[in-house]
This record gives structure tokens, C-alpha cells and sequence, in this order.
């Protein structure tokens, strides 16, 4: 049997925390690195798991890269602007595992390609409690040759698997979906204040939607445990949905297809970003609609 893959994984907040417990579960040495030293306590006595002094360290010995980034900025300044990409070995291969520009990662899979480095983009969707459960849904874009390199690993992350097309794809297809989850919220929250400024209670209402059509992930997943309930704490910021939602809206206006709704969608977003506090769960987008 194959030794396990070696892997270095760059970014342990609320997602890739809990990512590298379960590839550690699945028996595949960790390096790990985050540029907030002690966001890899919880690990430090894992069995499997050494934290690296710096992302360069950290993929000195790796075969596969694992980036969860919150953006493409960062990713592109770790890679060439700090220079991590010419630490990188020919063989190796680089996942992007966070929410990024798809023009940009494919431009970043042209870069790697030439200094004979891999890349796959395998964005996830789910959140923080599926990525501790191992179900997220990962949609995938690269060569497939590097994908099929890669997919054990992604097994142990996630339940639904869809390799979506070449390189860059899996994040365009994961802004598109983020921008369609967004437009459902917006639509929950806004139907929601009506019929409460009407005098029906808003948990009946939704209890409707649930058994009508007009169910979607908020009205099932985020209404009744983070809206209604006041708590705003699913565990994705706010500012975080806003920035998927511009990379889908810049997205549709690169293909030059249409794209008034995620324009719209987008500025209500840019709106509560603004008024809400800093840090806001993305489910307060309720109370911005609600006092707006």
C-alpha cells in the first residue's frame, strides 16, 4: 500500500480548521501554517499534524498544497508576491480550496503549469458544520490527471464530488452558486418582513415556504436557527458573502450574459455591509432588511 499523501495546508480559521481534523482522521500527514500562530492550538497534540514556522516550511516536503484563503488577493500575494510559488517543486500540485476569482485562478494555473507545478481549484460549499461532518459538496476544476491526484483527499472532506470542467471552473461554478444562496435570502428576508409587518407570525410563514415551493437552504437551514432566533452566528461573515457575490456579478459580466439581478442582489449586500457592524454574520442581512 502507498504511503498517504503529504500535505501542507495554508489557512486554519473557521473552515480549514476543522478540514484538517478530518484529513488527519483519514490518515495524511498535515503541515500546517496560518499567518495567526496560535489558530493552530487545537491541533499542536493531533496525531500526524506539525505546525510549520511559515507557508514556506510548510511545503517544503508536501506533494499536495491545500490554500484556504478567504480571497484571490491573498492567494495571488502568498503565491508571487511573498513568493511562495518559487518554493514550489515541479510534481507538486496546488489546491485551492477557497472562495476565488475564477480568472484568476485559471491565469494562476497557467503561471504553475510552467514551472511545472499542478493546480486544482475544489471550492467547498456547506459551512462550518458541514466541513466538521466531512459532507461538503466540492465542485472541482483542473486537468484531470491533477484532480484524480488529489480526489482522495477531497473524499475525506466531502460527500458530493463534481469535477465541473478545467481549471478555474470549480470557483466560477461556487460564486454562481453563492450568488444563487444569496438572492434566496435576500427574498426570504424581504418576504418575511412583509408578512410580519402584515401581523403573521414569520415562523408560520416560513413553515409554509418550507412545505411550498418557495423552500430554499435559508428558509430550511438559517431562518428558524440564526434569523428568527436573533442569534446571527451561522458562522459566515457577512463581508465574506458580499465578496462572492462581486466575483459572480464580475464573473457574468465577463461571459457578457445577463446579469441585472446579481447586479441588484449585490448592491442590497454592499448596503448592509455598510450599516452593519463589522464582523456581521451573513445572516443579519435580516435585521438590515428589517430596519431598512
Amino acid at each position: 500500500m502507498a504511503d498517504p499523501t503529504k500535505i501542507a495546508f495554508i489557512g486554519l480559521g473557521q473552515m480549514g480548521l476543522p478540514m484538517t481534523r478530518n484529513l488527519l482522521r483519514a490518515g495524511f500527514p498535515i503541515c500546517g501554517f496560518d499567518r495567526n500562530p496560535d489558530a493552530a492550538a487545537a491541533l499542536r497534540s493531533a496525531p500526524g499534524f506539525v505546525q510549520a514556522p511559515s507557508a514556506a516550511g510548510a511545503v517544503a516536503e508536501a506533494e499536495v498544497v491545500i490554500l484556504m484563503l478567504p480571497s484571490s488577493a491573498v492567494v495571488d500575494d502568498l503565491l508571487w508576491q511573498q513568493g511562495l510559488a518559487e518554493r514550489l517543486l515541479a510534481g507538486q500540485i496546488v489546491l485551492d480550496m477557497g472562495s476565488c476569482d475564477p480568472v484568476c485562478s485559471r491565469a494562476n494555473e497557467q503561471r504553475l503549469q510552467a514551472l511545472g507545478v499542478g493546480f486544482v481549484d475544489a471550492p467547498v460549499s456547506g459551512g462550518v458544520r458541514r466541513a466538521v461532518d466531512a459532507s461538503l459538496a466540492i465542485m472541482i476544476g483542473g486537468a484531470t490527471e491533477s484532480v484524480d491526484r488529489v480526489r482522495p483527499l477531497l473524499q475525506a472532506l466531502g460527500k458530493t464530488l463534481v469535477h465541473v470542467g478545467a481549471a478555474g471552473a470549480g470557483h466560477a461554478v461556487k460564486a454562481l452558486n453563492n450568488y444563487v444562496s444569496a438572492a434566496g435570502m435576500l427574498a426570504a428576508c424581504e418576504a418575511l418582513t412583509a408578512a410580519q409587518a402584515f401581523g403573521i407570525d414569520p415562523h408560520l410563514v416560513n413553515q409554509v415556504f418550507n412545505a411550498s415551493t418557495g423552500k430554499n437552504n435559508t428558509t430550511e437551514h438559517k431562518v428558524e436557527a440564526f434569523m428568527l432566533s436573533g442569534a446571527f452566528n451561522s458562522g459566515f461573515a457577512l463581508a465574506l458573502m458580499r465578496k462572492d457575490l462581486q466575483t459572480a456579478a464580475d464573473f457574468i459580466d465577463r461571459m457578457d450574459t445577463p446579469g441585472d439581478f446579481a447586479r441588484r442582489c449585490l448592491q442590497t449586500w454592499q448596503d448592509a455591509q455598510a450599516v452593519l457592524e463589522d464582523g456581521a454574520d451573513h445572516t443579519a442581512l435580516y435585521r438590515f432588511i428589517q430596519r431598512d
